[in-house]
């Protein structure tokens, strides 16, 4: 009798160049993916959710083709997936490998949650200074009012 062949991986090509981001928390790929726009974006996108990692359990991945992120970008990342790490390819080659940093402040893409706050009535970009990069805790340079990540709102 003839043993079948079980196929445990699937081969997904390599990146010529683009961008990976890699150890994304599972439960915020898409969250990463709609803040960046890239549901809209017009290169080829993959992207994988609760694969195994030896280091966090589960984790997300994604990789974009011909898309190199900008700092505003990669703190959008930073804020939502502050495990993650940026892989960037040119030429087949991993041209640089690093994890992501919190920022200090975070200016112009969440919100703030106080309905009173100038940038809810004014033409102001928000601006909140990091005052606990573990907890993921922003507070807002406006009207002070503290927010936490499971109220972050993005614009």
């Amino acid at each position: 009798m003839e043993s079948k062949k079980t196929r445990k991986e699937l081969i997904v090509s390599a990146l010529e160049n683009g961008t990976v981001i890699d150890h994304i928390p599972s439960k915020n790929v898409f969250q990463v993916i709609k803040m960046l726009n890239l549901d809209s974006f017009d290169n080829q996108i993959l992207f994988g959710t609760n694969l195994d990692s030896r280091r966090y359990g589960k984790k997300g991945i994604i990789k974009v083709k011909n898309k190199f992120f900008e700092k505003e970008e990669i703190n959008k990342i930073a804020i939502v997936a502050p495990t993650a790490t940026l892989i960037v390819i040119k030429d087949f080659e991993i041209i640089e490998k690093k994890p992501v940093e919190v920022p200090e402040v975070v200016d112009k893409f969440i919100k703030c949650i106080n309905p009173n706050c100038i940038t809810n009535h004014e033409n102001v970009p928000t601006k909140f200074s990091v005052i606990d990069k573990d907890a993921m805790k922003l507070q807002c340079h406006y009207c002070e009012k503290t927010t936490s990540k499971e109220n972050f709102i993005f614009i």
